[in-house]
């Protein structure tokens, strides 16, 4: 049996990385007692691994709590993963190409690579210093890394707010007189303020009106086509995930157990926490109603998970191997990865043509 240390993420040869993850974990400790003894840790992150391409967009997705902002934040150096690489592709000085483990870098090394991998986050105002205006929210990082001063500087986050449709106007003006998605608009722009080649977006939509959220989205494509952008893509909603990620990775409870093709996942899922995911899409079609398949129990504790599969409690196709033996993450199809006893057997439900068991009409009723 294919053992943790083994595990892949899905090396496709076809599609050069920029970053890949092997093995990561990020534990943090449960301090009881007035001495804050350890008495265990919460198993954050698991043992994930995956890669994301130049010029692809990879969504992670899965319920609150399960670690994707964690995730997401030890792909950031934000936090110091306990174990595992956090590897990434960079140009050196001398214009070749070279790889860095991100995970062993100090302060004073990651300074350097920073500017290369920015982040959006969720809130669009609590991200923003209210005491700041827009320039010098945009222009800090270009200060910070000393890449632009004077005429030069303005000219710069003149043309960041226009690449990100906000008006030139507004750059005296402060977080408060905007909207949640002008707001959201500053902080891509501040984004882009150091020309980075990855950018983490922690559900960049989700604070937003979905009238507004399509505007984000369209905006984050034309971004990443025009200046050749990567994205870690953090969300919750699938439908969102389904319109702007290439590749989709599914996470519980603070490990894989999914990875695919955003076209091969949703039409063909191989775990059954992914078919319980999808089937609580809502669809478009009013006289479609798809039968949502309810999880019972509660999420584990990933301070105690259970043992053999973490989904196994909640699973309605385990079975006693699932109780007593960690499922391995292996190749079930063509690029198409998971971590279930039986991801070769099960025939799941996807997002294709629907078929008597999944639906029903509701015309007429």
């Amino acid at each position: 049996m294919e053992t943790t240390q083994q595990r892949d993420a899905g090396r496709r040869d076809n599609a050069e990385a920029i970053l890949e993850v092997r093995n990561l974990r990020k534990y943090f400790p449960v301090q009881k007692g007035l001495f804050k003894r350890e008495t265990g840790w919460v198993k954050a992150v698991d043992d994930v691994s995956f890669r994301i391409g130049r010029g692809e967009t990879v969504g992670l997705v899965g319920e609150t709590g399960c670690g994707k902002t964690t995730l997401g934040r030890c792909v950031m150096r934000l936090y110091k993963p306990m174990a595992g690489q956090v590897l990434y592709q960079y140009e050196a000085d001398n214009g070749q190409m070279a790889e860095v483990d991100l995970a062993l870098l100090s302060n004073s090394e990651l300074r350097p690579l920073r500017r290369d991998i920015q982040m959006i986050f969720q809130d669009p105002y609590s991200s923003l210093n209210p005491r700041w205006t827009v320039f010098d929210i945009i222009s800090e990082p270009i200060r910070a890394n000393s890449l632009a001063s004077g005429k030069e500087l303005e000219d710069r986050v003149i043309h960041l707010m226009e690449v990100t449709g906000l008006e030139p106007h507004y750059l005296r003006r402060y977080p408060h007189a905007f909207s949640g998605g002008q707001r959201q608009r500053i902080g891509i722009a501040r984004s882009l303020a150091t020309n980075p080649r990855l950018i983490v977006a922690d559900e960049p939509v989700s604070a937003l009106d979905v009238s507004i959220q399509a505007q984000i989205l369209n905006l984050l494509g034309d971004l990443q086509e025009e200046f050749g952008l990567s994205y870690l893509f953090i969300a919750h909603d699938l439908s969102v995930v389904n319109y702007v990620s290439d590749w989709v990775a599914v996470m519980y409870v603070g490990q894989l157990v999914e990875l695919a093709t955003t076209q091969a996942l949703y039409a063909e899922p191989k775990h059954p926490y992914t078919e319980a995911l999808l089937s609580s899409v809502p669809i478009s079609d009013p006289d479609l109603v798809r039968e949502r398949i309810v999880l019972t129990g509660e999420i584990p504790d990933p301070s105690n998970p259970p043992t053999g599969c973490y989904f196994h409690p909640r699973c309605p196709y385990a079975d006693e191997v699932c109780r007593k033996e960690s499922p391995p993450w292996e190749e079930v199809a063509p690029d198409h990865y998971a971590a279930c006893h039986f991801a070769k057997e099960l025939a799941l439900r996807g997002q294709g043509q629907p078929d008597e068991n999944q639906w029903r009409v509701t015309s007429g009723e």
